[in-house]
């Protein structure tokens, strides 16, 4: 089965484009994401990036520089070199050579006016973590990205915010597992005789008396049964 390549455009992330001593665009540099910072909400969970993630991609990973994830505008390619990327204590770090072309010469223009101003990164999940935070309406679903598959950088006109399909399993299976968990803490928790006899006062009055405790009366019974 083919893996859905998800995108990301993380507020924190930032570059700017160096000029040679003509004016000609020479190299952009900056960050493509910062670990640890949390992304906009994406659909019911907010994402963050653990320090790590790229270290594997970025030693093997066929990565292109692009303009709005077009591959017909291309400024850099970590294989031929004109792209290099490195992690660094705050986050992806890019630096590329970009073409002599009028259309990157245009990009860089808007860049300098402050019209494009952002990045996004192409990417594979290969390993994520998620954890829940706060109760009822204060309740946030975060995923941590460990280990992606880096496929493209792109410099954006637009961010983007876009659920995934594979996103959204995961957020799922996870809600299903603290479903769970909660439940089994539930199950697991004794139950103390007082509240046996209280239920057993209530069943006289026409209340409904829950399973977890018909469960404990039997295996009482069970016992004086069975010495």
């Amino acid at each position: 089965m083919k893996i859905e390549m998800e995108k990301r455009v993380y507020p924190v992330s930032e570059f700017r484009v160096e000029a040679d001593e003509d004016g000609k665009p020479k190299k952009i540099v900056g960050y493509a994401a910062r670990f640890n910072k949390l992304s906009e909400d994406l659909g019911g969970f907010r994402e963050k990036i653990a320090p790590g993630a790229f270290a594997k991609t970025i030693q093997s990973a066929d990565v292109r520089g692009l303009m709005n994830h077009d591959p017909n505008y291309v400024f850099g390619r970590t294989t031929s070199g004109t792209l290099r990327l490195s992690e660094t204590r705050m986050g992806l770090k890019i630096e590329a050579d970009p073409p002599d072309t009028q259309w990157f010469r245009d990009l860089a223009t808007s860049i300098d006016r402050g019209d494009i101003d952002q990045m996004s990164f192409g990417f594979n999940t290969i390993a994520d973590s998620w954890e829940t935070k706060g109760r009822g309406e204060q309740e946030q679903n975060i995923r941590t990205l460990e280990e992606v598959e880096l496929h493209d950088i792109s410099v954006v006109t637009f961010p983007a915010y876009p659920q995934t399909e594979v996103a959204i399993r995961n957020l799922e299976k996870h809600k299903a597992e603290n479903i769970h968990d909660e439940t089994k803490k539930i199950d697991d928790k004794p139950i103390p005789d007082s509240a046996i006899a209280e239920s057993e006062s209530e069943d006289r009055e026409g209340a409904i008396t829950p399973v977890s405790i018909l469960n404990k009366r039997l295996k009482l019974k069970e016992r004086e049964l069975n010495p």
